[in-house]
């Protein structure tokens, strides 16, 4: 016999190569297990990773500043934080051209609550220059209606600022096109163009109006009036009436014989907290798209001109509850392990029948409301509730001496352990199930005693339920809320309460996102502190 040997690569049946057919199976099988899992995927990504991106991003996202105020956050960029005093009359003028319109789009109230949690009394400031903002100026606008009629008609300020082929187009289509201003009056009026074209496209898109028809705020003459100010010859750039009106305003102005209004003394007028450094060093710290001060308040900490300074003593409260919480939740942990231990080593020892029927009560729970079991709890620890009234029965406490045992850490940590003892039982009773009972014999066979059987072999087999439950137990009591509201009154709640309470009540999501970074962060640490020092391979749930 003579051996043949094969030259070139290993054919399949079908007569292609067969490592390239067997990397198209191999391509073909992973494909169909992705197509299997990625509605999982997907799931996961809509409800727990995309929600922990928002909430991180929250935590330093600031936009409503700058996009509300834009031109008030680049004048107070040269203001003097560390003067003492108030910032000079250009950046109220700024404020008000940015108020007008922020209150017309009904935003100025989001701006000055934000800023209201850096410094209590903000928002009422935001609030009532929203209501009367359009004061501002009023004294330019009734000098130049006093100067010329013309000066109050909305086709005075269309040959003024209005772009031609804006017009024309307008003239030609059916709905108004954006306002467009023209390059003349961008040029020689900067300031009046920029006010009068915010007022433009706020009409148009708040109200569906057309500025043809309307009035222009009188923020828009101060800012006209600020220009020819500056540039008496502006009139120059334009033809027709619009020069005529503007060389007779300017003229007026550079006679000195038109009076100026200042918009600092107008925001005092409307309150004297406008006149605070301090409100004025608030919006300059927090007029960046993205801050650390959530986060700096979340460590109790706030921004300062010389950077991050501990909060007062009285105002301290986050680093408490942090540290409240890591703590009593490790108790209840500990309290779990200790109740939820014997009860798992004897469903494990009992003959199956008994064994399941008692494994309904642990089960029980489950069926039962979370608001009940804690709205129970709330009864009976009352200090005219069942376990106070069954002590004074039994003579263990006087009526007068009755125990406080409610609205503080006591009453919390009984009603979590009660509530997540189930979740310590079960992972412990599955791997007790499957330690085999004659090592416990052969134990006692060598001489062992029935503690050191148990101590020397039983429990470091059944350590790894107790690492499941504990891990477990821990990260569920860390982020309990409803049970230490009921029943933990003012020293028995955890941090995820606060958190709770920026969210639905004073709406400051940043804070809670900032809070719940922080929580993610520890438990995360604490995970990895668990793996180095037990190691999570250990941990099993049978």
């Amino acid at each position: 016999m003579s051996d043949i040997t094969q030259s070139g690569p290993v054919l399949a049946a079908d007569g292609r190569p067969l490592k390239r057919s067997l990397a198209r199976a191999l391509r073909m099988q992973k494909i169909r297990a992705l197509m299997l899992i990625a509605p999982l995927l997907l799931f996961v990504l809509l409800t727990f990773i995309l929600p922990i991106a928002d909430m991180l991003f929250r935590s330093v996202e600031n936009r409503i500043v700058q996009d509300t105020l834009p031109q008030t956050v680049v004048a107070v960029q040269d203001w003097d934080a560390d003067s003492g005093e108030a910032p000079p009359d250009a950046v109220y003028e700024a404020l008000a051209y940015d108020l007008v319109v922020a209150a017309e789009r009904k935003q100025h109230t989001r701006v000055g609550t934000r800023l209201n949690y850096e410094t209590p009394g903000i928002s009422s400031l935001f609030r009532k220059a929203g209501r009367r903002v359009d004061e501002v100026g009023e004294g330019y606008l009734k000098q130049f209606a006093a100067l010329d009629p013309a000066w109050e008609e909305p086709q005075t300020f269309m040959s003024v600022f209005a772009d031609p082929e804006w017009l024309a187009s307008r003239a030609d289509a059916g709905d108004e096109p954006p306002f467009q201003l023209s390059e003349t009056a961008r040029d020689a009026l900067p300031k009046a163009s920029g006010a009068y074209l915010n007022f433009a496209r706020t009409i148009q898109e708040e109200d569906n109006d057309s500025p043809a028809e309307e009035e222009p705020w009188a923020p828009v003459y101060m800012a006209l009036h600020s220009d020819l100010t500056a540039n008496p010859q502006a009139a120059q750039a334009f033809s027709g009436d619009a020069q005529r009106l503007l060389q007779d305003a300017a003229a007026l102005i550079e006679a000195g014989q038109m009076e100026t209004e200042s918009a600092r003394d107008a925001f005092i007028k409307m309150d004297k907290d406008w006149a605070d450094p301090e409100v004025w060093r608030t919006l300059k710290t927090y007029a960046g798209k993205y801050t650390n001060g959530y986060f700096l308040n979340a460590a109790d900490l706030q921004k300062s001109p010389d950077g991050p300074e501990l909060r007062p003593e009285d105002e301290r409260i986050y680093g408490t509850l942090f540290l409240r919480t890591l703590i009593m939740s490790l108790a209840i942990t500990c309290s779990c392990i200790v109740l939820g231990y014997p009860v798992a080593w004897i469903l494990a020892n009992l003959p199956s029948r008994t064994a399941n029927m008692l494994m309904i009560l642990v089960l029980l729970p489950f069926w039962t409301s979370l608001l009940v079991r804690t709205s129970a709890w709330k009864v009976m620890l009352q200090q005219q509730g069942v376990i106070n009234d069954t002590l004074v029965w039994l003579g263990l406490v006087s009526d007068s001496d009755r125990l406080v045992m409610i609205n503080n850490q006591f009453g919390t940590i009984v009603a979590m352990t009660h509530i997540l003892l189930p979740f310590m039982i079960l992972p412990m009773y599955s791997v007790m199930q499957t330690i085999n009972p004659t090592y416990l014999r052969a134990a006692k066979s060598l001489g062992a005693t029935n503690w050191t059987a148990f101590w020397r072999v039983y429990f470091p087999q059944s350590v790894p339920g107790i690492g499941a439950g504990s891990i477990l137990v821990f990260i569920l009591a860390i982020g309990y809320y409803i049970t230490p509201e009921l029943v933990g009154g003012t020293k028995g709640v955890f941090i995820s309460n606060r958190i709770a309470f920026h969210i639905s009540q004073s709406l400051n999501w940043g804070l809670a996102a900032a809070l719940g970074t922080i929580l993610l962060v520890i438990v995360l640490a604490l995970y990895w502190a668990y793996d180095k020092i037990v190691g999570i391979d250990n941990v099993k749930l049978g």
